[in-house]
């Protein structure tokens, strides 16, 4: 723990003077061009920081995962924990979507807020006719594993690891000797996430002072209420998952909320899910999730459970057509959620995904797309929220699947499993060899 709370202080502080330094900057050099070049400058860190984080993350998917269903022995296993997430999945889903709108038609955002829309035939270069079922169905399945790693394809490197642990399990001892050198590849997967961690705070400070440069506060200013609106309907969902939770898990779900405040942080001020990744597999290890649950549960939520991102697209949806004076019944809004669900799923590894998204849900109901260029302005700051709820859905969607199949372990044998990780470096790899026996 004590290793924990500097560097949760030190993002915190690096997020005080980012803001402090891009106001500066953004206020002694007014020329957009300068503010551009200083930004791009400044975000090199962040940038390298990100980078390092897509380095590492297929290779850590691949390992954990791999030697997670190793370990199940079957894939009824897999199957059976696959159907419980995804049945989580669907319902935290259903919840933001259905908060995004409740939220939306309750404050009225778009019709209070007296701008200038922009021409409808304006264009967000955005590609929305990526989304069809077709495309995504094949895209499931990667051409090549090592494709897939190259292009960070989570969803694709998850496919071929479920097949590959499968595999690695059905050739009972046999399988052992690779299985162990996985496992070590894991290891050694956790060490240099623990090296690129050390960076976090510079990140943190570059990402925020390089928005703050470009943008300045007052964007804030002017998108106060529609931001306003989308972080209190981000608390509630938080609270409601928490709860929900807490329900399944009981009164310990609140430890996870604590153990899991640095990939929050780290998820929220680099606006990357991606980034909190590494950090959050740690945090549900000290937790008590096994690793097999937790290595399978986290990158199909990478994918599957975006609940900040979901309840983004309801918000942006129907602000964008309260602007344009377009009413929505309520029939419409519900078609319109059950095309979110389906558009939503596996675009994690998309750039900007959820403007695609939403974009294709606005001309799909014949909403002028260009309303969409309203958003862009504030998108990064909308995007670190969102980043940092999907952290904590997938956190909590991990938790109760693993308590779902009893194997949440009790605080102290995850304690003392905690403790032997800290203090043998080899640790996952003998617990695992002693189950084995």
């Amino acid at each position: 723990m004590k290793k924990s709370r500097p560097l949760t202080l030190y993002i915190l502080i690096a997020m005080v003077l980012g803001i402090g330094v891009g106001y500066a900057c953004h206020q002694a050099f007014p020329e957009k061009s300068m503010t551009d070049d200083i930004a791009a400058h400044i975000s090199i860190v962040t940038d390298v920081f990100l980078r390092l984080i897509k380095m590492i993350i297929s290779l850590l998917v691949f390992s954990t995962l791999t030697v997670g269903i190793a370990h199940m022995g079957d894939g009824k296993t897999a199957g059976r924990i696959g159907a419980k997430a995804f049945l989580w999945f669907i319902c935290a889903s259903l919840l933001s979507l259905v908060l995004g709108m409740v939220f939306s038609n309750y404050f009225q955002l778009g019709s209070h807020m007296g701008l200038a829309l922009p021409d409808a035939g304006a264009s967000t270069n955005l590609k929305t006719a990526a989304f069809t079922l077709k495309d995504f169905v094949t895209h499931l399945v990667p051409k090549s594993p090592i494709e897939a790693m190259a292009n960070n394809e989570i969803l694709q490197v998850l496919i071929f690891s479920l097949f590959f642990g499968t595999a690695l399990a059905g050739m009972g001892e046999a399988g052992k000797t690779l299985c162990k050198v996985v496992d070590q590849l894991a290891q050694v997967m956790l060490r240099i996430t623990g090296a690129i961690m050390a960076l976090a705070p510079l990140a943190v400070f570059a990402a925020i002072a390089s928005v703050v440069t470009t943008q300045g506060l007052g964007v804030l200013v002017t998108f106060a209420k529609f931001m306003g609106a989308f972080y209190l309907g981000l608390f509630c969902l938080w609270m409601l998952l928490i709860g929900a939770g807490f329900v399944v898990v009981g009164p310990r779900i609140l430890k996870l909320v604590g153990l899991i405040r640095e990939p929050f942080l780290l998820a929220f001020s680099t606006a990357s899910s991606e980034a909190a990744y590494p950090k959050l597999l740690l945090a549900l290890d000290q937790f008590g999730v096994p690793r097999k649950i937790s290595s399978f549960v986290l990158p199909l939520g990478y994918s599957f459970n975006l609940d900040g991102s979901m309840m983004y697209c309801t918000f942006a949806v129907l602000f964008i057509a309260q602007a344009y004076g377009i009413d929505m019944s309520i029939g419409t809004q519900i078609t319109m959620l059950l095309v979110l669900m389906l558009t939503s799923k596996g675009i994690a590894g998309v750039p900007r995904a959820s403007l695609v998204v939403i974009a294709a849900t606005l001309t799909q109901f014949h909403i002028p797309e260009a309303g969409l260029l309203l958003l862009m302005g504030v998108d990064q700051f909308l995007d670190m929220g969102r980043s940092a709820t999907n952290a904590v859905g997938n956190a909590v969607a991990a938790a109760v699947v693993a308590k779902w199949e009893g194997g949440l372990a009790s605080e102290a044998d995850a304690a003392r499993d905690h403790a032997l990780r800290l203090a043998e470096p080899n640790a996952d790899i003998l617990q695992t060899a002693r189950k084995a026996a």
